[in-house]
């Protein structure tokens, strides 16, 4: 099952990292580069961490076929309206969600600790979009005082876990953790919750 919420998770991550590529005025190089690092950043972290082999994206070859494929499709339109690169959240909300769970969930096939499982959602989950924001030349949202991100992935995997521990069926304790993370995200986005600005002194 894990795979089949990874392979959504790449199609999701793909999309948004077209779209943002689009934003950008890219080319098509540029549209499937940002769509290949947004897809496969946080997971080829993940599994080089776990030392996972081969990584995820080679293992299932036709991972990097779909990212292709999409990066062709969104190429096609000679624009792109405006409401679309406005809904941008929204496959962002939802990929997050999907590869934090699919982090989390591996992380525990490896054998790593119920306490850092976690934390290897959240590297799934986030740091495809850090590499792409260095590559399009920004500071990565992850680091900047910016609506709830890295956060709503770490709680969603949590309760993914903990839901794991105490529900037997594996799809109900992966959807529960994804629907976590991506309300989270929306709520954040809505109202601009955010962690505390730190400053230096005087």
């Amino acid at each position: 099952m894990l795979q089949t919420i990874e392979l959504l998770a790449v199609i999701t991550s793909a999309i948004f990292g077209a779209l943002l590529a689009r934003r950008s005025r890219l080319d098509f190089v540029g549209v499937f580069s940002i769509s290949f690092i947004m897809a496969f950043g946080g997971g080829t972290l993940r599994d080089l961490l776990l030392d996972r082999h081969p990584m995820f994206w080679v293992k299932f070859a036709h991972y990097p076929v779909v990212v292709f494929g999409i990066a062709l499709v969104m190429c096609l339109p000679k624009r792109v309206p405006k409401v679309v690169l406005k809904l941008l959240h929204i496959p962002d909300a939802i990929g997050l969600g999907l590869f934090s769970v699919v982090g989390s969930g591996y992380a525990m096939e490896m054998g790593v600790p119920l306490m850092l499982a976690p934390l290897f959602g959240v590297i799934t989950g986030t740091f495809g979009g850090v590499i792409g924001d260095v590559v399009c030349n920004e500071v990565p949202s992850l680091f900047r005082v910016s609506p709830l991100y890295a956060t709503c992935s770490f709680v969603g995997c949590i309760v993914y876990l903990a839901a794991l521990t105490f529900q037997p069926n594996e799809m109900v304790a992966a959807v529960t953790g994804v629907l976590t993370v991506v309300l989270l995200r929306f709520a954040a986005l809505k109202w601009n919750l955010h962690l505390p600005e730190l400053s230096t002194a005087d």
